[in-house]
């Protein structure tokens, strides 16, 4: 490594503000650990390295660029690390040659999207990989080898992730199926996968429910922003199509009028979240279709402002309209939790109800099985009043009134 000149040699500890007031050109030792320090090349690029002796010479190793997640702190506690490992007689110099020599996660990860994420999974489940591996997985592992990832570093990203439990856990989720696809394709040996025996953290499952006044609001805000043309018709038809079907936003997002079966009442997907689908139209929703414009060379029933595209920003039109609607804690997912919980209250059975939904699983439809007491509440409040006000009553009266009761309930 070419010498550069020193800028107050063990001057003190090397500080966020001390990198940042390095000039171009010179290099900087820690005060604090020996052979710890940061140099700024002429192009102005600010680098952590470590001096070490190892085998009776001299070594050099470039921690990292400063920067996320290089800071300071980070890059001291990886010299302190390293430090360690020439204590136990190793030089990591050479050891992280060799690492370069084998295949990188980074490359891996690229492997893994084209060759089996873009092939066998949905394209909406291909962004979400993209997505993680930039924020998390590149960034914590991207430059050391599949080999060099240890259950310690796993277990870390994920606890650090722990404010965000879902998040944490769909990070770990893939990770797991790149290690599994490693293992596959001979990239590493069986049994070598780091996230074995890392715990997911627990979800807690967001159920949100619209009542009885709030479907009114929401049917009032919907209402003045057609007849204000505040919002275009095509994402007033979106929200009322959500809560008329329970589809899923992209199921009713990226419908083509192809699709669409008015006089059959079905939305026919020749792909969605569980494979193909089927999507029953209600009266209501008919009505909505029936009155909705057809842009002339747009295939999609909900049009965007680009010709020939569906709508993609439904977030903006949505955040107006349940502000006006006083529902500015709802999302348009919860209008399908909303659905249910109605089809419950009808005393729909949920295996129907997860028909409705497209569940492909009875277990995804179970989250819905507490509401069903609801109605057994309000009638066992019914039952049990009655019965009070004929103990209540006076003796005189309590038989005319058990007779009326039965009479009116048997008329029903």
């Amino acid at each position: 490594m070419a010498e550069l000149p020193v800028r107050g040699a063990m001057a003190g500890r090397i500080t966020k503000r001390a990198v940042d007031a390095l000039p171009a050109g010179e290099r900087r030792w820690d005060g604090e650990l020996k052979g710890f320090g940061v140099q700024r090349t002429k192009g102005g690029t600010a680098s952590y390295v470590l001096k070490f002796r190892a085998g009776g010479r001299q070594r050099w190793l470039t921690i990292g660029k400063h920067g996320s997640p290089w800071t300071p702190d980070t890059a001291r506690k990886e010299a302190q690390a390293l430090l360690a490992l020439v204590a136990q007689g190793k030089d990591p110099a050479t050891e992280k040659l060799a690492a370069r020599d084998r295949a990188t996660f980074a490359a891996f990860a690229e492997r893994y999207l084209a060759e089996h994420a873009e092939r066998h999974k949905k394209a909406s489940s291909v962004r979400d990989d993209r997505a993680n591996l930039r924020n998390h997985l590149l960034p914590a592992f991207g430059a050391r080898a599949l080999d060099q990832i240890t259950r310690q570093d796993v277990a870390k990203l994920h606890s650090s992730l722990a404010d965000r439990p879902v998040a944490a856990n769909r990070v770990l989720a893939l990770l797991s199926h790149i290690f599994t696809m490693a293992q596959a394709w001979g990239e590493v040996p069986d049994g070598t996968n780091p996230t074995r025996h890392i715990k997911k953290f627990k979800e807690v499952k967001r159920e949100r429910y619209l009542s009885a006044e709030e479907f009114v609001r929401l049917g009032a805000a919907l209402r003045q922003a057609e007849e204000q043309g505040s919002e275009t018709p095509y994402a007033v038809a979106l929200f009322r199509l959500l809560t008329f079907t329970a589809a899923r936003c992209s199921e009713i997002r990226t419908a083509r009028w192809e699709w669409v079966d008015l006089q059959a009442g079905e939305l026919r997907l020749p792909d969605s979240k569980t494979g193909r689908k089927t999507i029953h139209l209600s009266p209501p929703a008919l009505e909505v279709l029936a009155a909705l414009p057809r842009e002339e060379g747009n295939p999609f029933v909900i049009c965007g402002g680009k010709p020939g595209a569906s709508l993609v920003n439904y977030k903006d039109p949505w955040k107006r309209i349940s502000e006006a609607a006083r529902l500015d804690d709802v999302r348009p997912h919860d209008l399908r939790h909303s659905f249910a919980s109605i089809a419950v209250a009808g005393g729909m059975s949920l295996p129907m109800i997860g028909a409705l939904l497209g569940h492909t699983q009875a277990q995804t439809t179970a989250r819905y099985a507490h509401l069903a007491s609801d109605p057994l509440k309000a009638a066992t409040a019914a039952v049990g009043t009655r019965i009070n006000g004929l103990m209540e009553a006076r003796l005189d009266a309590t038989a005319m009134q058990l007779e009326s009761w039965i009479h009116e309930a048997a008329s029903r």
